[in-house]
């Protein structure tokens, strides 16, 4: 059975891949690999998230990437957001040493990147928490990043997380409004929903 880009796969061989993103205004250089997510190039939802993310009511505070991957949302925000902190996760082993590279080869200083599954490994609160959540992982575990993220926020911290809809956006949509209060569609592209809550 192939192995799975939430899972550790020591055994696995290398195929690295490197290649450049215009990600928030800033050309950054990508490493990837086999076994890790969207190794070829920056996938579309994450790319919609991105540009999506909107600073101009985040409080001051640090931010949350939860399953990071090689680290394209995270990196983007922490190059364009040097004030704040970036608090990188994933349970990917391999995703997490490329996203280490890729932070030192584009000279993003102001990063942490550790495993942690879902919120275990977690501690602090968060102006804002962003994920483009494993789906293959499971319900339990995409809507554990959603829920989940309400002990980690500032207040009015957020939440902005990348779900196509046939994948589970409406469904993930109920659960923010349940759990924070509101919920809001950012932006809808090619079936991908940007969604938005807010804790108050």
């Amino acid at each position: 059975m192939a192995n799975q880009y939430f899972e550790n796969s020591d055994n696995l061989e290398h195929e690295i891949k490197e290649f450049n993103f215009t990600l928030r205004n800033n050309n950054l250089t990508f490493t990837s690999d086999a076994g890790v997510f969207s190794r070829q190039t920056v996938d579309f939802g994450s790319r919609v998230l991105i540009d999506a993310i909107n600073f101009d009511e985040v409080p001051s505070g640090n931010i949350l990437d939860v399953g990071c991957g090689y680290g394209p949302i995270g990196l983007s925000l922490a190059k364009e957001q040097t004030s704040r902190t970036v608090d990188m996760t994933d349970v990917n082993l391999r995703a997490m040493d490329l996203a280490k590279k890729n932070a030192e080869t584009n000279r993003i200083n102001n990063v942490n990147i550790f495993e942690s599954n879902v919120y275990e490994k977690i501690d602090n609160k968060y102006a804002l928490v962003v994920s483009n959540p494993p789906i293959r992982a499971g319900k339990n575990v995409v809507s554990g990043i959603i829920s989940g993220a309400k002990e980690h926020l500032v207040e009015n911290g957020e939440l902005w997380v990348v779900i196509k809809k046939k994948q589970g956006a409406p469904s993930a949509k109920k659960l923010m409004d349940a759990t924070y209060g509101n919920v809001e569609i950012v932006t809808r592209e090619k079936g991908y929903y940007i969604l938005r809550s807010k804790l108050v």
